[in-house]
Order: C-alpha cells, then sequence, then structure tokens
C-alpha cells in the first residue's frame, strides 16, 4: 500500500474527504464533526451527519468501481474538526494501491491532484538530503529521458535555500537512476507542460517527497475551452453540486450559468461520468503503469454513464456566455441534457414542481456599482419567492450583505475560495 494524499482547494476538504469514503480506499479514521454548517441554526434541513467518525475505507472485498460509481451527493458534508489526522488543511491523506491512484484521478471530482508519497525523513544537511533521497525508489515512476520539474517549499529547516534542495533532489535521482533526468523549475500549471512535476516539502528538517500522478490540475477535465467573465473552477462548481444536496432526480436550475461549469458539472454528477473520463494523467507515462487494468477500468466507466437525467436547465443574460456555455456542454457530451437559454433573471419560468437552484451570482469584481449588486440580489430573492418555493437554493457569495439583500434565510455556509477571494457558500430552502 502506498500513502497518497489527494491535494484539494482551501475550504474543499470534506467534500474531498466524503469522495474518499464513499470510494473505499483505505485508510484511518477522520475527525470530523456530525454538526454541519447545513445543518445549523438557521438552515432549513432537517437531515443530520450520523454521529461518528468519517471513514476513508470501505469493507475488505468491496468492488471499489462500482462503490466510486453509486450513491448520491449526501444530504450534508461533514465539516473537518481542526487539522490533523488525515484529514489535513490543504487535502486528504489515505492510503492504496497504484490501481487506486488511477481510480482517484479518473473520479475524484472536488480534488486537485493525487500525490503519491516516496519518502519521509529528516534531513538538516545537503549531503544528507541527497543521501538519503538517493534511496528512494525513483525507477517506479521515472526514466532517465523524462524531464522533470521540482516544486520546492522550506519552512522552519537548517536547509531553507529551495533551488538548492532541488539541485540536490536532482542529484540524488541521477545517483538512483545512473542519469539524472532533465530537470526544469516548476513554473505553474499551464495545462499542456509534459513534465513529471516532483513535490518536495521541508518542514522542521522533516523532508516529503512526493510524486504527482496527475499532470495537468484535475480541474482541467478537457472540456472548458470557452469561458466567460469570472469562470468558476470545476472542483468548485462539483463541490456546489454536492453540498447542494441535489438529489439528481429532481429539476435543476443555474439562472447565472456564465459559461456552463455549474450545470455540466451537474449533468456530469446524474449521469455518472468520472470527471477524467477525457483526459491523460501523468501516471500514463511511468514505467510501471498498467495500460490493461487502466482500459478496463475506462470500460467499466463507460458503461456506468446513465443517458436519462432530470431536467438541467441554464440561462445567462450575456449571449456570449450562453455560446460558451453551450460548446463546452458539446465536448462534455451533455449538450442534450442541459436547456441553455438567454435571460435576465427576471424573465426565468422554473417547472412547477419544486427542484434545486444552484449558481455563482455575480459579485466582488464581476460589478463595480454596489448598487447594482443590492438590486441584481434583491431581484433575484423576489423572483425565487414567487417562482421557486419549495426549492433548494446553494449560491457562492463574498459579501453577506448582498446575501441580506434576497430577503431569504440562508445558512451561516462555510469559507472558501474562488479565484483568490473569500466567498462562502450558503444555502436555504425557499419558503412564502
Amino acid at each position: 500500500m502506498e500513502k497518497l494524499f489527494a491535494v484539494c482547494a482551501p475550504g474543499l476538504e470534506p467534500f474531498t474527504a466524503w469522495e474518499l469514503n464513499r470510494s473505499g480506499l483505505s485508510g484511518s479514521h477522520s475527525s470530523f464533526q456530525s454538526k454541519n454548517f447545513l445543518t445549523e441554526k438557521g438552515s432549513h434541513y432537517g437531515r443530520q451527519v450520523p454521529r461518528k467518525p468519517c471513514l476513508l475505507g470501505g469493507a475488505k472485498g468491496h468492488n471499489q468501481n462500482e462503490n466510486f460509481l453509486s450513491g448520491k451527493p449526501p444530504p450534508c458534508l461533514p465539516r473537518p474538526n481542526g487539522v490533523g489526522g488525515e484529514l489535513q488543511s490543504g487535502g486528504i491523506e489515505f492510503q492504496g494501491s497504484l490501481h487506486d491512484v488511477y481510480r482517484a484521478n479518473l473520479y475524484l471530482r472536488t480534488a486537485s491532484r493525487v500525490l503519491v508519497r516516496l519518502g519521509e525523513f529528516y534531513a538538516s544537511a545537503f549531503p544528507e538530503l541527497r543521501r538519503k533521497a538517493s534511496r528512494l525508489l525513483w525507477e517506479n515512476y521515472l526514466t532517465r529521458e523524462r524531464p522533470i520539474a521540482l516544486r520546492v517549499t522550506c519552512k522552519k529547516s537548517r536547509l531553507y535555500h529551495e533551488a538548492a534542495v532541488a539541485e540536490r533532489v536532482a542529484g540524488a535521482i541521477g545517483d538512483r537512476l545512473g542519469k539524472p533526468p532533465p530537470a526544469q523549475k516548476y513554473r505553474g500549471d499551464s495545462g499542456t507542460d509534459p513534465l513529471q512535476l516532483i513535490v518536495v516539502r521541508l518542514v522542521d528538517n522533516l523532508c516529503t517527497i512526493s510524486m504527482d500522478s496527475s499532470g495537468a490540475l484535475l480541474h482541467r477535465r478537457g472540456y472548458r475551452l470557452a469561458t466567460a467573465k469570472a469562470p468558476l473552477r470545476e472542483t468548485l462548481a462539483s463541490a456546489m453540486v454536492m453540498a447542494s444536496g441535489w438529489d439528481t432526480l429532481s429539476p435543476f436550475l443555474d439562472p447565472f450559468c456564465g459559461s456552463g461549469t455549474i450545470p455540466i458539472e451537474a449533468a456530469l454528477l446524474a449521469r455518472r461520468a468520472p470527471a477524467g473520463y477525457s483526459r491523460r494523467f501523468a501516471f500514463m507515462d511511468w514505467p510501471n503503469f498498467d495500460s490493461k487494468f487502466w482500459d478496463e477500468l475506462l470500460a467499466h466507466a463507460g458503461k456506468a454513464i446513465a443517458s436519462d437525467i432530470p431536467k438541467i436547465i441554464a440561462s445567462d443574460r450575456d449571449a456570449g456566455a450562453i455560446q460558451a456555455a453551450q460548446a463546452n456542454a458539446e465536448r462534455a457530451g451533455v449538450a442534450d441534457c442541459i436547456e441553455f437559454s438567454r435571460k435576465a433573471i427576471s424573465a426565468i419560468d422554473p417547472p412547477p414542481s419544486p427542484g434545486w437552484v444552484v449558481t455563482n451570482p455575480p459579485y466582488g469584481v464581476r460589478l463595480k456599482k454596489t448598487n447594482d449588486l443590492r438590486d441584481l440580489y434583491a431581484q433575484l430573492g423576489k423572483v425565487l419567492r414567487t417562482r421557486c418555493l419549495g426549492w433548494h437554493v446553494t449560491v457562492l457569495c463574498d459579501r453577506i450583505q448582498l446575501i441580506r439583500s434576497t430577503g431569504l434565510e440562508f445558512d451561516k455556509g462555510i469559507s472558501m475560495k474562488n479565484g483568490g477571494l473569500k466567498v462562502r457558500l450558503l444555502r436555504c430552502l425557499v419558503k412564502s
């Protein structure tokens, strides 16, 4: 079994933990509060998280593929009780085989990367660092020809010069392989970079070295080539759909759809289509890549994709945004599942049966005039009260004052980031 780490954006840790819990990947207890932001005072949802720890492991012999594909998003998600154990700030540590690495990359909707921990050791001098790093099993993941990039961070350690640390680790790889692979400095995620990323972290002289198995960040599903203003990352959009508690049976509406990320992610979730079904991953270039197992995994996932899903409605007043959304939906293979239209919020016409509204309305730098924003949110609240009685609503917003302008009773929500901006994810039930 390998030590693995699912990296995620701040605030998304509970969602990634829930996905891993459902996956059946082996791991230890994680500490969660049974009380959730969706069931705190001020919320109108009666279902509670059971008062027991969230497990990152499934029953022995459980079919993990089925576990990934079955089930619906939870009505509410656990919140971390501090940082520690398996649930950490910025991700979830778990255990699994290399086949589990394939599964995690293919199915996780809210994670950014999946790292394989190569090793962990103390080092307070450069010779010690190189000697210990050369003992790691680099040959399982690298060849002499594969170019690499090293991302190094040093905190509270005697070895604090990041470039020097990267140089010693690259030398250690050469010691192990007989020849150092071409090395470059990591310059961020471009989506097309063929380099194998190696993550080196030194904290209090403890060196942790990890191999990135994902390549391009996992929010790059491969469908969002066209964008509108202030695009929402796919991982955050998926978390919004999960947090909403959508039953994947009732109508789904996004009246500020932009380039269509939320309705597309909702459609993919309802169809049980894996998030990484149409993209490449870094592990495909590893010497020990099991292509036969990967092909079988893809074939199994393809057979499980459903075609009959509930009505998903998406609208936006921007014609360019609608064109981008339709093009993205086509690439995602869900264009026939979503009804796109150019409409202002005042013109939406939801189905009569109650459903879910999940949306990312304008806020922050997206509109400069505060009065315009308040009027927009007041209009949103008025429309929801008159046309969406009994509907569940989930929104993302950066200011509680704007939420109050709706006149709806939202819960306290949870904090996260969208494009570097601090926002809150909030829910409510529309009542008369």
